[in-house]
C-alpha cells in the first residue's frame, strides 16, 4: 500500500483563470526553436548550420563537456536560424517546419531509433541518449541536467503541481497511460523510482503504478515540487545523487520504447486571468507561441503598452519566465500563464484602504473571511522595494522541508560554502523557493539567489 505523507506547511494560492478540461489543437507556427538556456548546466555546442534538413529526433547542439549528451529537433524542417548573443552566446537554433509533407504522422519526419530487445539498464540510457531524451533527467544536486557518468541512488518524478493555474496531470495523463508505464519500466532499469501521487488523483494508472514506489503527498503547494518529495522520501547527502524527469517527460520516453521515435507534443494548460477561455492545448516542445495566443487573450490585454497589458510567462506563474508572443515554449514548460502586468494600476489610498478583492497571507485584507474557495486577480506588480532581510520565521511556515530556509539563504547571499552545506543546499532547488518568495517581506528574489549559489558550489565542487 502507497505510504501517504501529510504536509502541513505551504500555501494555497487560488488564482482566477484556471483551465477547463477541455482540449484543443492549434495551427502549427512553422518556426519551432531548442533554447540551450531551457537545460541549465549545459556548455552547447553546434552539430548543425543554417538551410541543413534535419528530421524530428536529429540533434542541434551536444554539450561540450559530455558530448554524448544530445539535444535534439523535436520536429522536422530545416534549420532557419542560429541565434547567438554577446560573445557568440548560444540563444536558440530555429527550425522552420513546413506544412504537413511526405513521411511519419500528419506529414512529421522522425528518426527512426533502434530500440533494444533486452532493457538493461546500460542499454536505456543509451537509448536516451542518441534520442535527445536523456536532456530531460536532471540531478539533485544542483538543479542541472544529468551527468551521464553518474550512477544515481534513485530517480523521482512527480505526478502533479501544485503552485497555481498548474496543469492536472491526471487529465493530461489520459488515454496516454501505457507509454506513462511504460517510461516508468524503463527509467527502473537505470535506479529505483519513486512516484509522487497527489492525495487528490484517484486514477489507477498512478495511484497502483509498477516498477516504481509511489508515495502519496497530502498538503498545500509546493507539495508537487520533486524537491519537496526527495526531501520526505530519500534526502540527499553530500556525494549522492538523484535524478528527477517530468511527469510529462516519462511519457516522451515511453512513446520511444514503444515506437522507437521521439514525440515531444505536450497537453500544456494556457490559463491565467487575462484568458478569454482557459483550457488545454496540443503543442510541440519549442513551439512558438504565436499561434496559441492569437485572439485567446481578452480584448483590452491585446494592446501592449496601453492600459490592460499583460505578463505572458513561459510555465508556471510561480516559477515561469517572462516571455513575448514571439517566444518559443520552454523544454520543461507545462502551462503558459497570462495575467495582468499591473504597470497602470490605480489604488486609491494604496495598502490602507480595506479591500475585498485582494489577497494576503497576513489577513491585512477583509477578504480573507470569504474562505479558500475565493478567486484572484493577480497581476505582476512586486508591491514594494528590495529591503533588509528581516529573520521572522515567515519561510519556514511555507517551506515543507526539514531546511531552515532562511539562514540558508543568508548563507548563499555571505557566500559560505561549508554554512550552505551544513544547511542542506545540495537538496533544494530554485522552484523549491517560489511559494517563499511570494510571501517574502524582504521583496528578495529567491529563486535567482538560490539559483547563483547553486551554480557557485558546483564550480567549486568541479
Amino acid at each position: 500500500m502507497a505510504k501517504v505523507i501529510k504536509l502541513r506547511k505551504g500555501l494555497d494560492i487560488n488564482l482566477k483563470g484556471k483551465a477547463t478540461k477541455e482540449t484543443a489543437t492549434v495551427k502549427c507556427p512553422g518556426e519551432y526553436a531548442l533554447v540551450p538556456d531551457d537545460f541549465h548546466g549545459v556548455k552547447p555546442k553546434v552539430v548543425v548550420k543554417e538551410g541543413d534538413a534535419v528530421k524530428a529526433g536529429d540533434a542541434l547542439f551536444v554539450d561540450k563537456l559530455h558530448p554524448e549528451v544530445k539535444f535534439v529537433s523535436p520536429v522536422s524542417g530545416t534549420v532557419s536560424l542560429v541565434e547567438r548573443g554577446d560573445r557568440r552566446k548560444l540563444l536558440s537554433i530555429r527550425v522552420a517546419s513546413p506544412s504537413p509533407s511526405k513521411g511519419g504522422e500528419n506529414g512529421e519526419e522522425a528518426r527512426q531509433f533502434t530500440v533494444p530487445s533486452k532493457e538493461t539498464g546500460e542499454a536505456v540510457k543509451a537509448l536516451m541518449l542518441e534520442s535527445g531524451l536523456f536532456a530531460f533527467l536532471r540531478q539533485r544536486p544542483y538543479d542541472v541536467v544529468a551527468n551521464p557518468e553518474d550512477k544515481p541512488k534513485a530517480i523521482f518524478v512527480s505526478a502533479f503541481n501544485s503552485m497555481p493555474l498548474s496543469q492536472d496531470f491526471e487529465y493530461v495523463l489520459q488515454g496516454q497511460e501505457a507509454e506513462f508505464q511504460a517510461g516508468l519500466s524503463a527509467l527502473a532499469k537505470m535506479a529505483k523510482v519513486y512516484l509522487g501521487v497527489s492525495a487528490k488523483q484517484t486514477v489507477k494508472a498512478l495511484t497502483e503504478a509498477k516498477d516504481c514506489e509511489v508515495n502519496i503527498f497530502d498538503g498545500p503547494a509546493p507539495a508537487g515540487n520533486v524537491g519537496v518529495q526527495i526531501n520526505h522520501v530519500s534526502p540527499v547527502n553530500k556525494g549522492e545523487v538523484v535524478w528527477t524527469m517530468g511527469a510529462e517527460e516519462v511519457i516522451f520516453l515511453g512513446r520511444l520504447v514503444k515506437t522507437g521515435k521521439v514525440d515531444f507534443t505536450r497537453t500544456i494548460a494556457l490559463a491565467g486571468s487575462e484568458v478569454k477561455a482557459p483550457k488545454y492545448y496540443k503543442v510541440k516542445v519549442g513551439q512558438k507561441l504565436t499561434t496559441l495566443l492569437s485572439e485567446k487573450l481578452k480584448e483590452n490585454s491585446e494592446k501592449s503598452g496601453e492600459a490592460g497589458s499583460v505578463r505572458i510567462i513561459n510555465g508556471n506563474v510561480m516559477t515561469g519566465l517572462k516571455t513575448t508572443a514571439d517566444g518559443f515554449l520552454g523544454a520543461h514548460a507545462t502551462e503558459v500563464n497570462v495575467i495582468p502586468e499591473g504597470d497602470h494600476a490605480d489604488e486609491m489610498l494604496g495598502w490602507i484602504m480595506p479591500r475585498f478583492n485582494t489577497f494576503s497571507t497576513h489577513r491585512s485584507y477583509f477578504s480573507w473571511l470569504f474562505g479558500k474557495k475565493k478567486e484572484y486577480v493577480f497581476d505582476a506588480r512586486i508591491k514594494g522595494g528590495e529591503r533588509h532581510m528581516i529573520m521572522s520565521g515567515e519561510y519556514d511556515k511555507v517551506f515543507p522541508m526539514d531546511i531552515y530556509a532562511g539562514y540558508l539563504v543568508k548563507a548563499i547571499i555571505a557566500g559560505d560554502i561549508d554554512r550552505q552545506e551544513a544547511l542542506g543546499i545540495y537538496e533544494v532547488a530554485p522552484e523549491d523557493f517560489a511559494i517563499a518568495e511570494f510571501v517574502d517581506s524582504s521583496k528578495l528574489e529567491l529563486q535567482r539567489i538560490v539559483r547563483e549559489g547553486l551554480d557557485i558550489l558546483r564550480k567549486e565542487n568541479a
